[in-house]
């Protein structure tokens, strides 16, 4: 029944065109409401359980902006992008302006939160703390910054400060769509043609970068996709923070 599902489908998309990844996200977000319309004019009993998904991919290059982001914390031009085949999207995300590309782990949960918590900062919370753990697995100290969304290295020294994963969701009839970018092998040069998710002199990390080496993103994967699962799975056992 509705409600009461933990279970959740693992979707692998590859190197996939940011649009295309974007399309496909509404068309599972649709089939998730078309379930949840229908289960409002059903007795409970005869409810269709509403699924859960987890899509990994990574895109080419592509700048996003989010709804409530400023155009100009795009420092690159129409033509200067055209030139470097560089992507641009405004979005229905939270969030203000950030780069995808290849070596970065881009992972879109499409939930229905009513399956597990109403509470979207929780759901915030709860995938910061899913890169935090992941990070740590590989030896990564990372922590979270009060008043801003998403995963740091050494935030206590503002000039080292680093940001090492991007949050920006959207929310409709406690449906996720959009989700977190993960830095791991990722070519940081990207992020030198925009202001990061809007924060002046903000610097980006990446897995690589800290660590002095490549790492596989399929392990990197597998170690998010765990403690996602993990920290969702137990949350409806916990108090919301």
């Amino acid at each position: 029944m509705e409600g009461n599902n933990k279970q959740f489908i693992v979707k692998n998309w590859g190197l996939i065109d940011y649009k295309q990844a974007w399309e496909q996200q509404e068309v599972l977000v649709q089939e998730v409401n078309t379930i949840k319309l229908a289960n409002r004019d059903l007795p409970l009993e005869k409810h269709q359980a509403t699924p859960n998904y987890l899509i990994f991919c990574e895109h080419p290059p592509v700048y996003t902006l989010g709804k409530t982001g400023d155009q100009d914390h795009l420092l690159a031009s129409k033509q200067e992008l055209q030139q470097k085949e560089i992507s641009f999207f405004n979005t229905n995300r939270g969030g203000d302006i950030t780069y995808h590309g290849p070596g970065q782990l881009v992972l879109y949960p499409i939930l229905d939160l009513e399956n597990f918590f109403r509470d979207v900062h929780r759901y915030l919370r709860l995938l910061e703390n899913a890169v935090i753990h992941t990070l740590m697995d590989f030896g990564l100290k990372s922590v979270v910054i009060q008043g801003l969304t998403g995963v740091w290295i050494n935030p206590s020294h503002p000039i080292h400060a680093r940001k090492i994963c991007a949050i920006g969701i959207r929310l409709s009839r406690w449906i996720t769509m959009h989700g977190l970018a993960l830095n791991v092998n990722t070519d940081l040069s990207y992020f030198q043609h925009i202001i990061p998710c809007g924060i002046q002199d903000s610097h980006v990390t990446s897995m690589e970068a800290e660590l002095g080496y490549q790492l596989s993103m399929e392990e990197v994967q597998n170690k998010l996709q765990a403690h996602v699962i993990q920290l969702l799975s137990l949350s409806h056992h916990s108090r919301p923070e």
